[in-house]
């Protein structure tokens, strides 16, 4: 398989599902940055007492941006790709919970936050 015909293959879905490959993979690709500042801020909170209600959310919204666009501009997806975008919401939620328990330290260690 040449390297044109995947081109073709992967430009080609998009216009079969309303998807703009190149949009979905700005926004992927764009919302790493504040995904990342997001958790920094997070982490930041947790250890001043701080609420880290607004940047968890904040974390949340940048990790899904590119799904969400998915969801709403696609057209006709088939039902097999939200169940992999879930699967890929879920293992990702997990390895970010991860990564922050061990950012912040003990994940059992449980503090007041200050409002």
């Amino acid at each position: 398989m040449s390297w044109e015909a995947i081109q073709n293959w992967f430009l080609g879905l998009g216009i079969e599902y309303g998807v703009n490959p190149f949009i979905f993979g700005a926004i992927y690709v764009g919302a790493i940055p504040f995904f990342s500042a997001s958790i920094g801020l997070l982490i930041r909170n947790y250890r001043k007492g701080k609420s880290i209600v607004l940047p968890a959310l904040s974390a949340m919204f940048f990790f899904i941006s590119a799904y969400i666009y998915l969801m709403f501009a696609g057209k006709n997806v088939p039902w097999w790709v939200y169940g992999v975008v879930v699967l890929l919401i879920l293992v990702g939620a997990y390895s970010t919970i991860k990564k922050v328990r061990r950012q912040i330290g003990n994940p059992n260690e449980i503090t007041e936050v200050k409002q």
